[in-house]
């Protein structure tokens, strides 16, 4: 009666256990990109990027974290700006300092079969606080990193672009130092980091590779407003505007020879038409 018992309150207090060993994801064929909705960030401000309010479609960014999985590892790009510290036990949105996001990142992982312990390399396309909320989930992965941006990241006093208890752990992660202006993640093409510094020092972007989607780039913050692409605009709040202007020049000569799609990662519109996880591009 006793072993009756307990496998039935086994089988009432662990089904989500049961479950979620059932949903584990397995490798894919080929590339795949999962995008997780990060949130949106109310930009009290639009001036530094040069534009009024009354030039933009909306003045809120989006957030977002991707989730590139290939049949050899999986590689985290950005940790979003809300920690999921910051989700109260009962529900509700998280915030911090002008960012909102509705759900946590580690929650949005498990529902496609991943938790932050699955995550082979990391890489943040820079160090600014609205891209790095939940690095500390991932200090257990290869952190691919610049040595000027990891250098900015752990400055003494510390930038107040940032908010470094989110990325903390980072610091005894192991860590590859990307040396090349290219570094090709999954050694076939198909996931390649690309320096593209100005914003940050050590800004960078990342292409992939997509058999059925085609190529794509995701801009980190190489720009933030579609309008700023369109009219040339360079951020008064740059690190080094010249870097800047070299970057975006060599990212869109590689866009057009190669015929690459540029996902602007804060375009608000552009990705609320994204398709978000369970959802996948491949």
């Amino acid at each position: 009666m006793r072993k009756l018992f307990a496998a039935l309150l086994a089988s009432v207090v662990f089904p989500f256990g049961a479950l979620a060993q059932q949903t584990k994801a397995q490798p894919p064929k080929s590339l795949r990109l999962y995008v997780f909705d990060g949130g949106s960030l109310n930009i009290p401000d639009t001036s530094p990027y040069r534009l009024k309010k009354e030039d933009l479609v909306t003045t809120y960014m989006s957030v977002a974290c991707f989730l590139v999985v290939h049949p050899k590892g999986t590689l985290m790009w950005d940790a979003g700006a809300v920690p999921d510290s910051a989700f109260k036990p009962g529900g509700g949105p998280g915030t911090i300092r002008y960012a909102t996001a509705m759900k946590p990142l580690g929650t949005q992982m498990a529902e496609v079969g991943y938790t932050p312990a699955d995550i082979t390399y990391l890489a943040l396309s820079h160090f600014h606080w609205d891209h790095v909320g939940n690095a500390n989930l991932f200090a257990g992965a290869t952190w691919l990193v610049t040595q000027a941006e990891r250098d900015i990241m752990f400055s003494n006093p510390p930038s107040p672009r940032t908010e470094p208890e989110n990325f903390g752990a980072l610091k005894s992660s192991k860590t590859v130092m990307l040396t090349k202006s290219e570094y090709d993640v999954s050694g076939d093409g198909t996931a390649v980091i690309m320096a593209a510094p100005g914003h940050s020092p050590g800004h960078q972007v990342l292409f992939l590779k997509l058999a059925k989607t085609g190529p794509v780039m995701l801009s980190g913050d190489l720009y933030h407003y579609p309008e700023e692409r369109k009219l040339n605009l360079i951020p008064t709040t740059e690190f080094n505007s010249d870097q800047t202007v070299a970057s975006r020049a060599a990212v869109e000569a590689f866009l057009k020879k190669t015929g690459t799609q540029l996902w602007i990662q804060h375009d608000f519109n552009a990705n609320a038409k994204l398709r978000k996880a369970p959802s996948f591009y491949e």
